[in-house]
Formats: structure tokens, C-alpha cells, sequence
């Protein structure tokens, strides 16, 4: 297709793409003022003081997905177990992640500026385990040889829907229990028990058992909001858990953002990774779930991914779940570090790589090709920077006809061409400091 010299370095198609039209959606947001004060609070209304001991250990877990306030929550609860006589650590709790090695879980942490100084423990790693029961199915319940022998396990986790499955518990308490805490060996365990049993019956039973035969002093719920905030802290005892992640489940849920348009010809991500979900991107956004409703919302008939966050550290798992990307993303994979945990988590499909091209420009003429007889410049397409970033995003003049007077939508400025340098890439969708962050992250 042909292509003419534009001015201002910018390439304009000779038949036109569809032209876009950004968008706002407005949310609910409920926030937590005070992080460390709350937490403080919470820790004080369980009487964590109580069950704790002086001069007891106590392992904190600390896991791989961007939280937007883990730093201040981890420090608190450090402080709050260190006034009360405590010895307290982190423990690196992300089963697989990080290649598999306890140097990469370590370095893993550090990227989200979790390190011994900015939170005032020691950070401990290790791959190895113990292991602590068998569930009713057979499933035996590992749990990080470091965490094990403490005298007290803190569990820190983020609640929210899972990408892999969809039920009342998703990620959250059961989820470290049974997969963080368990290291690559653990990890691999249950997701290969999920053929037999379902994601949601090996986390539930995997869970219960770990909080049956270890010993959990209470966990630390976060939910977060869709403002790139956090909506609720809660601490919870261990025979809470099951019952207080279901409700937290919930919330995070209802404050989830989600794309505004369905179908979708053509959706545009300029970047996934680990920090933004366990599988690149949240498939409660992009939908094409492995264990869930395929058929589910949204229906995106193309996926084109354009980069890996450089906190992703080359591990592309999730890749997979998209038709097209560019050639710089798949010479950026750690294809050791994908591949082990795209193993361990029983999903090879997910590190498959797409088809790709140099340029974004040759990406989008190809995808474009293939959504059907409908022309190019009347396509439905979507631009996000990722699925974290829902708050701010591009949809073409065919979808952006349809959401006129939507309540919680709200039209930014007249429809723009899609620009490109010389090199044929898209030029930046929206500067980094003015793009909200949703909630959507992790599997």
C-alpha cells in the first residue's frame, strides 16, 4: 500500500486508517487517606500484638505484582511487628516468577522499589519447600522452606478478580497460600491439578489446607481503586480469610474498570507485563480467559501488542493471548524466564509468540486485513497504554459514535488521525504523567 513523505515528520496513510477520538471514563473511587495509619489500625483491632511473641520471627510475604502502595503498607506492618518485640522479614512469595531463581524474585521486589532499606527488614529468598499437608483430592500443599520456619507467617495480598478463572474468589489470600508461598514446584502442582479440579476447588482446598497446617497470624487485604489508589486495607485473622476475601472479592470487582466499547475489531496495547498482570494483560479486560466463558465480553476480534514493560524484565507470558505485535517486543522476551513460568503455571499457549513486524505501522495494515469486509477507516479499534491505564483511552470515530451521552463518559476534543514517526511507529498515545491507572492487574 502506498505510503507519501507527510510534513512534520508524520506518515499519513494513502487510504486512511480510522480516525480517534479519546475518551475519559469517570469511576468510583473510594480511598484510603492514611495508609500507614490505617494499617496501624487494622493490625490493632486483630490484637496482633496478642498472638506475637518477643523475639519471635515473623515472615512477611512480599509478592510480584505492582500494588500501588506496597512500600508504605510493607514498612507499617514491619514497624507494628518490630514495636511489639517481633524479629520480622520478608519472604519472596510469587511462585514461579522471577525465572524461578531467588536472585530474580529478589531483583523482581526491587523493581517496585521493595528492598531491606525502604522497608526496614531483611528480605529472605529461596526456591526450596516443605511440604505441609495433601488435600482431600491429593494435592499436596507446599509452603517456602524460609516462611515454614518463622514462627508466624503474615500474608500479604492484593484481592481481585483472577485472570484465568471467574467465581466469588479470585486472587487474593488462597491464591498466596497456595501458589506464592509455594514456590515453582508448588505453583506447577496446582495448575496442573486445575485440569483435574478447577482453579477455583484447587485454591479454596490447597488454601485451607496451608492455613490449617502453618502457622498464619493473619493476612492483610488490599483492594485498590480504579484512580490508582487503594480503596480498603483490612487485616484478617485466619479463620476469616475464606469468608473475608469472598466480600473483598466482591468489591474489587464492582470498582474494576473495564473497556467501554464491545464488539471491538481492533484493540491496541502499547505495552503488557508482569507488573500489569499475571498474564501481560488482564484478560477481565481483553477477555480470552484459559479456564473461563470464552465466549465472555469483550469480544475483540484482533489484539496487537506493542512493547513489554521494562518491569516485566523480558518475561512475556501473555504474549500469547494476542494475534500480532511488533518484532522489538519479541527481541525483548527473557525466553528462559517466560517459558518457566508459562510451564509452571500449565498454560504453554500463553508464550506463544504472535505474528509480528518491524514497524507498528506494517502491524496495524495486518491486523486491519483480517477483521472482515468492513474498510479500514470504519473499523472498530481501541488504543490503551495497558490494561492497568483504562481511566484515559482512544477509540475510532465507529465506536466513539455509540457512547455520546453514556453516563461516566466523557469526549475529549474532535477526532485525530493516528500519527507515525519515520520509522512507521505510533506516536506516544498520551504523556506517562497524565495517564490514571485502573485496577486492572494480575492473575
Amino acid at each position: 500500500m502506498p505510503y507519501h513523505s507527510p510534513p512534520a515528520g508524520v506518515y499519513v496513510r494513502a487510504v486512511p486508517y480510522p480516525r480517534m477520538v479519546r475518551v475519559r471514563q469517570h469511576v468510583e473511587a473510594p480511598a484510603v487517606v492514611d495508609v500507614p495509619l490505617a494499617i496501624r489500625g487494622e493490625l490493632e483491632r486483630i490484637r496482633i500484638g496478642g498472638c506475637i511473641r518477643a523475639g519471635e520471627s515473623v515472615a512477611i510475604t512480599a509478592g510480584s505484582r505492582g500494588i500501588v502502595d506496597i512500600v508504605p503498607i510493607l514498612r507499617t506492618v514491619v514497624a507494628v511487628l518490630r514495636e511489639a518485640g517481633a524479629a520480622p522479614f520478608l519472604v519472596t512469595a510469587m511462585g514461579s516468577h522471577g525465572g524461578a531463581t531467588a536472585e530474580g524474585q529478589v531483583k523482581v521486589l526491587a523493581t517496585y522499589g521493595i528492598t531491606e532499606a525502604s522497608v526496614g527488614a531483611p528480605i529472605r529468598s529461596a526456591m526450596d519447600v516443605v511440604q505441609v499437608g495433601t488435600t482431600e483430592e491429593g494435592i499436596p500443599a507446599y509452603v517456602d522452606r524460609l516462611a515454614a520456619a518463622a514462627d508466624h507467617i503474615v500474608v500479604v495480598a492484593r484481592i481481585k478478580p483472577h485472570t484465568d478463572f471467574d467465581g466469588p474468589i479470585g486472587s487474593g489470600f488462597l491464591k498466596m497460600l497456595a501458589i506464592g508461598l509455594a514456590k515453582e514446584i508448588g505453583a506447577a502442582t496446582c495448575h496442573r491439578a486445575v485440569f483435574e479440579h478447577g482453579f477455583e476447588r484447587v485454591l479454596r482446598s490447597v488454601g485451607r489446607t496451608v492455613l490449617a497446617r502453618s502457622r498464619i497470624a493473619c493476612g492483610i487485604g488490599i483492594v485498590e481503586n480504579a484512580a490508582e489508589g487503594t480503596a480498603v486495607l483490612e487485616a484478617v485473622v485466619p479463620q476469616e480469610m475464606e469468608t473475608r476475601e469472598e466480600a473483598l472479592h466482591a468489591l474489587a470487582s464492582r470498582l474494576m474498570l473495564r473497556l467501554p466499547v464491545d464488539p471491538i475489531d481492533l484493540l491496541i496495547v502499547d505495552e503488557i507485563g508482569k507488573n500489569v498482570s499475571g498474564l501481560g494483560m488482564d484478560t477481565n479486560v481483553v477477555g480470552r480467559k484459559p479456564h473461563g466463558d470464552g465466549g465472555a465480553a469483550p469480544r475483540i476480534r484482533r489484539i496487537f501488542v506493542r512493547d513489554l514493560t521494562p518491569e516485566t524484565h523480558g518475561n512475556a507470558l501473555g504474549v500469547g493471548l494476542a494475534d500480532f505485535a511488533t518484532s522489538r517486543l519479541v527481541r525483548a522476551i527473557d525466553y528462559r524466564a517466560t517459558v518457566v513460568n508459562a510451564l509452571a503455571a500449565a498454560h504453554p499457549e500463553a508464550a506463544v509468540i504472535p505474528v509480528h513486524f518491524e514497524s507498528d505501522r506494517e502491524a496495524i495494515d495486518a491486523a486491519l486485513g483480517t477483521i472482515g469486509l468492513a474498510p479500514p477507516e470504519h473499523a472498530r479499534v481501541v488504543r490503551i497504554q495497558s490494561t492497568l491505564r483504562l481511566r484515559t483511552l482512544e477509540v475510532s470515530e465507529a465506536c466513539a459514535a455509540e457512547l455520546g451521552g453514556r453516563a461516566g463518559l466523557e469526549v475529549l476534543g474532535a477526532p485525530q488521525e493516528l500519527r507515525f514517526d519515520h520509522a512507521g511507529d505510533l506516536e506516544p498515545r498520551v504523556p506517562a504523567a497524565t495517564a490514571p491507572r485502573s485496577t486492572a492487574r494480575e492473575g
